[in-house]
């Protein structure tokens, strides 16, 4: 059975757990979602990826949620959550297609 895409799991992450705590009202719920795609995502990213390039990229993806936050003051918040979400998931391809080689 084929793995998930990394990038697609922890796009799901971010892009979902805004949307989830955003149409429910429930903020711990958006977290949740964050934090089950993000653990999926880092999970798939040790096997793939190894341990130091998961660590990184799990760093990478929590500096994303974080720093989407005071992006989102600058420029709203879906083009905020976008933007990280895509940066989250490039990093991701890019190191992956790096280490197949």
């Amino acid at each position: 059975m084929p793995s998930i895409p990394t990038a697609a799991i922890a796009a799901t992450g971010l892009i979902g757990g805004y949307s989830t705590a955003r149409f429910t009202g429930k903020r711990p719920l958006g977290g949740a979602v964050l934090a089950a795609a993000g653990a999926g995502a880092a999970y798939q990213w040790r096997r793939t990826a190894g341990p130091g390039a998961a660590a990184a990229l799990t760093g990478l993806y929590l500096a994303a949620f974080g720093g989407s936050h005071p992006l989102a003051k600058k420029i709203g918040a879906w083009p905020s959550v976008l933007a990280v979400t895509g940066a989250v998931a490039a990093a991701s391809v890019l190191t992956e297609r790096r280490l197949a080689r």
